[in-house]
């Protein structure tokens, strides 16, 4: 009798694929949403309670010297006071602005409020120990934008119930920086975003550097989603910690106050930029892997789950496309958030964050880290600026792409769009 030896092994292997498929280990449960949502405003009190409540007190700057990059470039190393409260306002903005309740959230939320209120006070008087560096190094062009972002995001939480000196000084620091000439790249997003700040509120505004930044960035986008930082691509998560989410802000703003200062139309930008906020969107969600690590890529890495920014923005206003179901992104970046901040050492012995990624880890600072600027972090938790009954919270957990594709499930394709 002949043994057909190719139809035995071929048998074999299929039965050893068959075997190890069922052999796989069913996938870990993954939290619902009330859990997600626990862990969300766990790590924002983290981020936020050390800052806002020495800072609400004028006691920020002489409870904390921040740590320093081991590259870092000799700057006045108070520029770190700005970057942390302007970061941190920014991310946690959303959600300061939902209504009070007696829950503990609530309870949580209110006083942050008013720490909140009382920093941006301290931050603008120059009697006050917390006044920031507004006329220092050029530093303070970049968090300043993250600063008028936040009262742009929030504007009767954060800068209506301001006084009127209040007021009159940030308007006052903030035109101030115009004395400094942003590089072409994405800095010229941050001089733009104080201008349409200005703008929201009836100040004095300067349309040339909005209408210049919003051409750039339409003549810097390379496609499938992505913007140039400058003439040139830079493989790093730029597009995620300033360059879609201030974009949109900015064209929306434009497009609610419609200005008439030249051919720009804003409303349509605005159509266009969220498409590819959108697109963009699903590549950070397919770069998460199954454990909710994602890809380590380019520089200022320390800043941690703010690549997921977009994510966040989109859900927080209802703007996920249908390839992005709620349960989804949730589990996802939620998943990212564990995956990074399980190691105790992301947080100094004070409670303030350090140098790292998914660690302590200084090596990886850049010439211009400082501990102050890891509080970009907290724009990872936009999407609590969703209440907790929303969908984003309630809908039950899904499996993102690499877990389905790893698990052996059936997952969507991915083609390159033309917008």
């Amino acid at each position: 009798m002949q043994v057909d030896r190719r139809a035995l092994l071929a048998g074999g292997l299929a039965l050893t694929a068959a075997t190890t498929a069922r052999a796989q280990p069913a996938p870990t449960p993954l939290p619902d949403g009330a859990s997600d949502r626990g862990y969300a405003i766990d790590l924002l009190r983290r981020m936020a309670e050390p800052v806002l409540g020495r800072m609400a007190r004028g006691r920020l700057r002489a409870e904390w010297s921040p740590e320093l990059s081991p590259t870092w470039d000799g700057r006045n190393p108070g520029v770190a006071y700005l970057e942390a409260f302007g970061r941190l306002i920014d991310g946690i903005a959303p959600w300061l602005a939902l209504p009070d309740d007696g829950s503990a959230e609530g309870r949580l939320r209110g006083r942050l409020r008013t720490q909140a209120l009382e920093s941006y006070t301290h931050s603008v008087d120059p009697r006050s120990p917390d006044y920031l560096l507004w006329r220092g190094h050029g530093q303070a062009l970049v968090d300043s934008a993250y600063f008028t972002s936040a009262l742009l995001r929030a504007p009767d939480t954060l800068w209506k119930p301001l006084d009127t000196r209040t007021k009159s000084r940030i308007v006052e620091e903030i035109k101030g920086l115009r004395r400094i000439s942003p590089p072409y790249q994405n800095w010229l997003l941050f001089a733009a975003m104080n201008e349409v700040f200005l703008f929201s509120i009836g100040e004095d505004w300067d349309p040339m550097r909005v209408d210049l930044t919003v051409k750039k960035m339409l003549e810097w986008y390379v496609g499938d989603g992505w913007y140039g930082d400058g003439e040139r691509f830079h493989f790093d998560y730029y597009n995620s910690y300033v360059m879609h989410p201030m974009l949109v802000q900015i064209l929306a703003t434009l497009a609610a106050g419609k200005p008439q200062f030249n051919n720009l139309k804003p409303a349509e930008e605005l159509t266009r930029a969220i498409k590819r906020e959108q697109r963009y969107a699903e590549h950070l969600e397919r770069m998460i892997a199954p454990d909710g690590s994602y890809a380590a890529i380019g520089r200022s890495l320390t800043y941690r789950t703010a690549v997921h920014q977009p994510l966040g923005h989109l859900a927080w206003k209802e703007r996920l496309p249908d390839t992005l179901p709620a349960g989804q992104v949730r589990a996802a970046t939620m998943a990212a958030q564990r995956r990074v901040f399980s190691d105790s050492s992301n947080f100094n012995a004070d409670g303030f964050l350090t140098i790292g990624f998914a660690r302590h880890q200084p090596g990886l600072g850049d010439i211009y880290s400082n501990a102050g600027s890891m509080y970009i972090a907290s724009e990872s938790l936009i999407a609590l600026g969703l209440p907790a009954n929303h969908d984003f919270w309630t809908a039950p957990p899904l499996p993102w792409t690499m877990r389905r594709a790893f698990a052996g499930e059936d997952f969507r394709k991915d083609y390159y769009v033309d917008y």
